[in-house]
């Protein structure tokens, strides 16, 4: 018989107790019974129990009965097993498993019982991930024969529960960034559980206030048990004005209040996109068909793409991809772009995202890693030059992105194909991969999305993982919502990149009497450009950035400091290479010499169970991640001067600076690494400014190109990149 193709249904049978539905980051115990088919199992086989690899609760242990994830195994017939719990040696998407190997044998109905968070001696049980998932699989391949060829059950064989939000924690409310006056726009209302998942167990009566007046814009809306979010249709404004919307509770406190919505004419709106993660189906959770449902629904998104990895869509699922796309394709409402994830390995170009205008085309698959059908090789592309030489004659986009594997944009570049790069996702900030492109003297424009594996398109948080940050989103300058606007702007490179936030960038460069958009390509006698620069942030401004290329030509930062150090930031920062082992772990400890702490804030801090301690009045200590990213602690003091010192330990490096050296720029160290960097500021008490206008005159030299581009830091650690104005003077 060949290879792997025994009959599923002689591989025995499992049975989980219980079976149903269980709240994200909750203590659970499961009693997973496995009874052995009419092979049984013989001595030296085994079976293992796999999980997807980015489930992030408690890892399965079986050494500490106290602890959380201990696990207990034993087998019917008195069988001695061997057990272990590992996290990359099953296939993907089940990277994690628990193998157990059976030391005598088993025959025909004999069981193995696994309790999964065994709490009989006193334990907490097995903590559950912290994201959805609809369908939360125990999935079950069978070594019978003692031959490492593990076999899976029939599909519907493998046990499951549903993982669900928690109690409400975080209130979200939306609405677009640009409109025109008396153009309809929506405002989108939800409440997110403490690790960003919209809660459908809010039974609340919150009143709404606008900043100026919204025709249509009712004074309450009521949440019900059930309800994830509300989104109020038809809201017109006839002002040209910065509109918020505030969300107050039955008391009247603030809840939250939206972005800021300007209305004024504008040939162009602003519409938000993510457009790279993934499903189920792939590595991600969840189906595809949720995955647009969240993104349009929960997440409130103007346009999604769903980017699985090539090696692992099947054709069958890349038919059901287009038909959803197809389906979901709204114009003005919902924009859906079919496409895929070009995942080859780093050494041929690593990872990129490719999009078609429509459905129907072909996917160019890196490998076929694990897809069983070997028919139609010609749609084989094994590296990057590969793919894109089959894509010279198709309608589609190419993004360049970092992931597990990075894009090497050196080893493989086509400007008609590729418009951009992706600087940030839930993987991280990599703005070398933009440093990268100017080195090669092309001309990109800047991109964000999720790359999000959890099932939340649109507003992806990276939970208790390897992900280090929020998952970004892009704003899309475009005259109106379909396809063909979408995919003519993209080409040129009209848009702007978020971590998430939705940050209101409106950024132009004038030459003469003729005004640039962002992404534009220019060439000019003209020997100045006037650089433009208007931001809304959704949180004070820390600073601003103005690029040519590579180098900071200025820094704007709309505050001053007082004679007194009030405040300092304490910032981790950086990666340990491009790859898959980027992310660096931290343990810091702080001591001021003089003074007190008054208060702390952390930045960039997204697991929720992980918070710096205050130890005395002086010290504090904290854990903390970094991805190619940044994570902060700001410090308020009092009786802190310049005379005194700050000592700073931590895993990667250490610093003792002397107060009167913190200035505005603050201090940095270098700890190693590709980036890794410690670094101390200074910053005033309290920041208001979260708008900014400025116009700046800059030379331009004959014969020299400037790349223009402008990069907001908020308070609160989120960031913006505008794509670079290319400008050369002939």
């Amino acid at each position: 018989m060949p290879y792997n193709s025994y009959r599923v249904d002689l591989m025995g049978a499992a049975k989980l107790e219980p079976c149903g539905t269980v709240e994200v980051d909750s203590y659970q115990t499961f009693k997973l019974t496995y009874t052995a088919g009419k092979f049984g199992i013989d001595d030296q086989g085994g079976l293992k129990i796999g999980f997807r690899g980015h489930f992030d609760g408690s890892p399965i242990q079986f050494e500490d009965p106290k602890a959380p994830g201990y696990t207990t195994v034993k087998a019917s017939n008195g069988a001695k097993l061997e057990v272990s719990w590992e996290t990359r040696r099953n296939i993907r998407p089940w990277n994690k498993s628990l193998y157990v190997r059976c030391l005598r044998f088993l025959s025909e109905g004999d069981q193995i019982e696994i309790i999964f968070g065994d709490t009989s001696k006193g334990g907490p049980g097995w903590l559950m991930q912290t994201f959805c998932e609809s369908a939360f699989t125990f999935q079950i391949t069978v070594d019978p024969f003692a031959t490492q060829d593990f076999i899976a059950l029939k599909d519907t064989d493998h046990p499951t529960i549903s993982v669900v939000p928690t109690r409400p924690d975080q209130w979200v409310a939306v609405l677009p960034t640009l409109r025109r006056p008396d153009e309809p726009f929506r405002l989108s209302i939800k409440c997110n559980d403490k690790w960003g998942n919209p809660s459908d167990l809010v039974d609340q009566t919150v009143t709404l206030k606008a900043t100026s007046p919204v025709k249509k814009l009712p004074e309450t809306v009521t949440f019900k048990n059930g309800d994830f979010c509300k989104v109020i249709e038809g809201l017109t404004s006839s002002e040209c004005d910065h509109l918020e919307i505030y969300i107050l509770n039955e008391d009247g406190d603030v809840l939250t209040s939206s972005n800021t919505l300007v209305i004024r004419p504008s040939e162009r709106q602003h519409f938000w996109s993510d457009m790279h993660a993934q499903s189920g189906e792939t590595i991600g959770v969840g189906t595809a068909r949720e995955y647009f449902e969240f993104a349009r629904n929960k997440a409130f998104v103007d346009i999604a793409g769903h980017q699985g990895n090539d090696f692992q869509i099947t054709d069958a699922f890349w038919e059901h991809l287009n038909e959803l796309t197809a389906e979901y394709n709204e114009p003005s409402r919902f924009l859906t772009i079919p496409g895929y994830e070009w995942s080859g390995n780093t050494g041929l170009g690593g990872d990129h995202n490719v999009w078609y205008r429509t459905e129907g085309r072909p996917i160019y698959r890196s490998s076929r890693a694990l897809v069983a059908d070997t028919s139609m090789p010609e749609n084989d592309a094994h590296s990057a030059v590969d793919m894109m030489t089959k894509l010279e004659k198709e309608d589609a986009i190419v993004v360049a992105h970092v992931g597990g594997r990075y894009a090497d944009i050196k080893y493989a570049h086509d400007a008609k194909l590729e418009p951009s790069v992706e600087v940030h996702s839930s993987w991280g900030t990599f703005e070398w991969i933009l440093n990268d492109a100017f080195d090669c003297g092309y001309k990109i424009g800047i991109v964000a999305s999720s790359d999000g594996h959890k099932g939340r398109p649109g507003s992806e948080f990276p939970g208790n993982s390897q992900f280090g940050s929020f998952g970004g989103l892009t704003c899309h300058l475009l005259p109106e919502l379909d396809r063909d606007h979408f995919f003519s702007a993209f080409r040129r490179r009209q848009h702007y990149a978020t971590t998430g936030a939705r940050i209101f960038m409106d950024v132009t460069a004038q030459i003469d009497e003729t005004v640039h958009q962002i992404g534009e390509i220019t060439q000019t006698t003209s020997d100045h450009v006037t650089l433009n620069v208007e931001v809304i942030g959704t949180a004070p401004l820390e600073r601003i950035d103005v690029f040519d290329g590579k180098d900071i030509i200025e820094t704007i930062r709309p505050w001053d400091l007082s004679n007194q150090i009030e405040r300092l930031r304490i910032t981790c920062a950086g990666q340990h290479y491009r790859g898959r082992g980027r992310l660096v772990k931290w343990e810091v400890a702080a001591r001021l010499d003089a003074g007190q702490i008054n208060k702390y804030k952390t930045i960039n801090f997204w697991n929720p169970n992980r918070q710096p301690k205050l130890i005395s009045e002086t010290e504090i200590s904290w854990e903390t991640v970094t991805t190619g990213g940044a994570s902060a602690v700001d410090l308020w003091l009092d009786g802190f001067s310049a005379s005194d010192k700050l000592f700073i330990e931590t895993n990667q490096g250490s610093m003792t600076i002397d107060a009167n050296k913190i200035e505005v720029a603050g201090v940095t160290q270098e700890c190693g690494g590709m980036d890794i960097r410690l670094n101390v500021q200074q910053l005033p008490q309290k920041m208001s400014e979260k708008y900014l206008s400025v116009s700046r005159d800059l030379k331009l030299t004959q014969g020299t190109e400037r790349r223009l581009f402008v990069r907001v830091t908020q308070e609160d650690g989120h960031q913006a990149w505008t794509s670079p104005f290319y400008i050369l003077r002939s």
